[in-house]
């Protein structure tokens, strides 16, 4: 079969077309998929220029997004059979297991059944993003209707469908973009205000809107400085949650004065520590969101694709920054 392999840390140039050997089922909940597509994300540049997670995990093959037709399964799979159409997060980590790729075996209680409205493109793309936001929101941030909710970055990956999110739980949703574009494009999926970032300064921008109360509830997608800044626009007892690290010389004095509580969110946990529970609820997560896609109130924005063998084209693209919506790589 055909992969990408990563086989240093580097540049987009260190992804490499191959032939491998197609997996085999090593286990009997295993399930042989036939990918037509795999999400690529902002994980993924990071981990080919910085490292794998994995020990002794080189070469690689990268991608944690996945979606495909079952191939074969083990003799103990009972939700699967050859010919259904799946989606997953899973692998890409490091090691061979990884979804730029044309086949990969996950455990069958990681693949879920894709949406019968999505493409297989558009479902290759969703799994990684609708996680992240769903725990960023639902789970560290407990939201409820009637909040008011900053979502950093709007127009992005994990962005775009955490503002969906948001809207479906009752909330009203403020978030920064960098230009009228994707001004339009957030208000296409509900979010009330569109701050650019550019030209506004967040936290009067977020004071004005709240009538000087600030938001209930943030999430921020973007680093450091805009984590820092956020806290300024936060209502007393709010949730701040980052999918980032916020850096070794913030100041918290403020966010310890408005009696902030503080969420990380790493959709990856469940992966690195081996958690069984935690990837079942993520799947629960997958099948929710599933229902929602395929009742026409959840959307899933794909702005570009790239045949397999251009892998390093889209992580040049990702790097470039300012992509709307989700990258993906086709099979076919």
């Amino acid at each position: 079969m055909k992969t990408i392999e990563m086989r240093e840390t580097g540049g987009p140039e260190v992804l490499t077309l191959t032939e491998r050997a197609v997996p085999v089922l090593s286990a009997p909940t295993d399930v042989l998929v036939r990918l037509k597509a795999a999400g690529v994300n902002p994980v993924d540049t990071k981990i080919r220029s910085r490292g794998v997670f994995v020990p002794d995990g080189l070469p690689a093959v990268l991608g944690c997004d996945g979606a495909g037709v079952v191939e074969s399964v083990g003799e103990a799979v009972s939700r699967f059979k050859p010919g259904d159409e799946v989606w997953f997060c899973h692998g890409g980590l490091g090691g061979p297991e990884g979804n730029y790729a044309e086949y990969a075996v996950v455990d069958e209680g990681v693949a879920q059944p894709k949406p019968d409205t999505l493409d297989f493109i558009h479902a290759a793309a969703a799994p990684l993003v609708l996680i992240t936001a769903w725990e960023a929101l639902y789970d560290r941030a407990n939201l409820a209707a009637d909040k008011t909710v900053l979502i950093h970055a709007g127009a992005g990956g994990v962005g775009h469908v955490a503002i969906q999110l948001a809207r479906l739980a009752g909330c009203r949703v403020c978030t920064t973009v960098s230009g009228p574009q994707k001004a339009d494009f957030v208000h296409a999926l509900g979010a009330e205000y569109a701050i650019n970032y550019r030209e506004e300064d967040l936290v009067e921008a977020v004071m004005d809107w709240t009538e000087g109360k600030g938001v209930d509830v943030a999430l921020d997608t973007v680093g450091p400085d805009v984590f820092a800044q956020t806290i300024g626009a936060m209502a007393h007892y709010g949730d701040l949650v980052t999918i980032l690290q916020p850096g070794p010389d913030l100041d918290w004095k403020e966010a310890r004065n408005r009696n902030l509580r503080i969420g990380f969110e790493l959709m990856l946990t469940p992966i690195l520590r081996d958690l069984p529970e935690a990837r079942e609820h993520q799947g629960e997560i997958l099948r929710h969101c599933a229902e929602w896609v395929d009742a026409g109130k959840l959307h899933i924005r794909v702005s570009e694709t790239f045949p397999l063998e251009q892998a390093a084209d889209a992580h040049n693209r990702i790097e470039e920054g300012h992509t709307e919506g989700k990258l993906v790589l086709t099979m076919d």
